[in-house]
């Protein structure tokens, strides 16, 4: 995972940053400008997947993030957040009447790993091991469930025809030969 896991204090930080920047386009309609100031800790220029989830009444609100480490982890929390809250396809863009009752989660991903399996079989063996985030990459398109999405879908096959269905394609999709797998972690924490 992380070198050093982020203290509590950082995640607390992050987590603010996060609610700030909503706040923020809220009122001005602009993009929180990051001060160097708010770099409170080296960690934070590191460059990271990160994932930032919504939740309203304990439902998903929405959910963006970058699977891969394009820019520093402050930087996709600010961006992620704003992205989470206004373009996430399955929902209607929060709106600032919203924010009291959104709850944040922040998730900073290790970097991906190919998964090598053989068969489909022994995909389901490991998943149902290991319950690691997963993308799957096939025919063009690309889906991911973090790894707490195994506390909503706790069944390998399941998860896997979901995860399909998000890419867009049909449920079996994750039996093709030409579906490639990805694992990773994340470190997770929210409000």
């Amino acid at each position: 995972m992380m070198q050093d896991n982020l203290t509590k204090e950082e995640q607390k930080f992050l987590l603010n940053l996060a609610r700030r920047a909503l706040e923020y386009y809220f009122q001005y309609q602009e993009i929180f400008p990051l001060r160097e100031s708010d770099i409170i800790s080296k960690k934070f220029l590191e460059k990271r997947g990160v994932f930032v989830t919504l939740w309203k009444n304990g439902e998903l609100r929405g959910c963006i993030g970058s699977l891969e480490p394009q820019k520093s982890i402050i930087q996709s929390v600010i961006e992620n957040a704003l992205s989470s809250a206004l373009f996430d396809p399955r929902f209607v863009p929060v709106n600032r009447q919203e924010l009291d009752d959104i709850k944040i989660e922040i998730s900073i991903l290790s970097p991906l790993k190919p998964l090598k399996v053989n068969n489909p079989k022994e995909l389901l063996d490991y998943l149902a091991r290991n319950k690691p985030g997963l993308v799957l990459d096939c025919e063009g398109a690309r889906a991911t469930f973090l790894p707490q999405v195994w506390e909503e879908i706790d069944k390998p096959q399941e998860f896997l025809e979901q995860l399909s269905l998000k890419a867009g394609l049909n449920k079996d999709a994750w039996k093709s030969k030409e579906a490639k797998f990805f694992e990773y972690e994340a470190f997770v924490f929210q409000e």
